[in-house]
């Protein structure tokens, strides 16, 4: 009895898995249900980057398919049947009077209107196209298919057309796809320059340290926009490419500052000095042994420069210094939507708004809730 006493207490219990600070920050994650909303906005935009490098989904984004500025689907058509029957009923509103002469406007408007859909030649604006019948012959010639097509253009889109006729909603995702991906690339790139510059840094320190954050101070005491826009002027080459190279040689100094402070933190520990006393190398204890410590602040550091960079490859492609002409980004977007807005077509400007608006939220969230469950202060 005393023996199995005995043994029950000294039996020893069994030890408890040890939590690492991944599975700590993804348990935290679960657990945090604004950051796990965000986190599926997020990847929502990256599947439909996916299906557009793939060619899945708005592979015919250029293509003509509605008519100039059509409006969006809930505000309606405004055809040539709706303009004739309100040139109509403006007509039967004036006065019986033979001489009015801007009742005899009307009548010709609308009898041209009429004509038209008879098969007449009437614009839009009730003028008589000079060049209708040379169309004509030349749509014969070519099998009459060009009127045809012209004929099959939409009133009206689900999220409305530009001054091209391309669908807004196509258009904005392709726009997507630019800006996601150079945020991506630039983000990618800063990151490796700044945890390279920061590691040599901070880990050798003395002479080595004075040069590079020479080259940090450079870099910050000039404002970040002046520098990119003067980047941007020397190099002239419009591209998604050079927008990468732009930003990633301009982005790096915020994570070099943190990786320097880490690595001369972590240099002196004693996991790094007994690497040292078996004779482990430079390159090897700075990129082996210290760099898995300090990794989630790599991490965290992609998650807030791509938000930025979105935003700054958007007021780039604004400013005409971002993609060339036939790439579409949600800058350029912004970009032909000023002018559009003058003429109250505010469709395109809202969709590019919009789509950058709800992307920017919530990877700012999710960044914000990534960065404090990789916080091990909070453990």
């Amino acid at each position: 009895m005393l023996s199995t006493i005995f043994k029950g207490k000294s039996s020893p219990a069994q030890p408890a898995a040890a939590t690492g600070l991944w599975q700590l920050a993804l348990k935290r994650l679960k657990s945090d249900r604004i950051a796990v909303i965000s986190f599926l906005v997020v990847l929502c935009y990256f599947i439909l980057l996916a299906l557009s490098m793939s060619g899945v989904i708005a592979s015919s984004w250029n293509k003509e398919v509605a008519v100039s500025y059509a409006p969006p689907t809930f505000l309606g058509a405004d055809t040539e049947a709706s303009q004739a029957q309100k040139v109509a009923e403006l007509t039967q509103t004036l006065p019986e009077n033979p001489v009015d002469p801007l009742k005899e406007v009307i009548h010709q408007l609308n009898s041209e209107i009429q004509s038209e859909q008879q098969g007449g030649y009437v614009d839009h604006y009730g003028v008589v196209d000079p060049l209708a019948e040379d169309m004509k012959q030349i749509d014969q010639q070519l099998g009459g298919h060009l009127l045809d097509q012209q004929q099959q253009l939409k009133t009206t889109l689900p999220f409305g057309a530009d001054k091209w006729g391309q669908d807004i909603l196509l258009k904005t995702i392709k726009g997507a796809e630019t800006s996601i991906l150079v945020g991506l690339l630039s983000a990618v790139l800063a990151v490796v320059i700044g945890t390279v510059l920061g590691a040599i840094a901070g880990y050798f320190g003395g002479w080595v340290d004075d040069i590079l954050n020479w080259f940090y101070n450079i870099f910050t005491s000039i404002p970040y926009l002046l520098l990119v826009l003067a980047i941007a002027a020397v190099l002239q080459q419009k591209g998604i490419l050079s927008i990468v190279l732009i930003l990633g040689l301009t982005g790096w100094t915020g994570v070099f500052r943190l990786i320097r402070a880490e690595y001369m933190k972590h240099k002196s520990r004693e996991y790094v000095l007994a690497a040292k006393a078996i004779g482990v190398s430079h390159l090897r204890r700075m990129f082996v042994h210290i760099f898995p410590n300090v990794s989630h602040i790599a991490l965290v550091q992609i998650s807030i420069l791509v938000v930025s960079f979105i935003k700054s490859e958007v007021i780039l492609s604004f400013l005409g210094f971002g993609v060339p002409v036939g790439v579409v980004s949600w800058g350029s977007m912004l970009n032909e939507a000023q002018s559009e807005l003058i003429l109250g077509k505010w469709w395109q400007l809202a969709a590019a708004s919009i789509a950058m608006a709800v992307l920017v939220t919530a990877f700012s969230m999710f960044t914000d809730a990534l960065r404090d469950a990789l916080d091990p202060k909070l453990k």
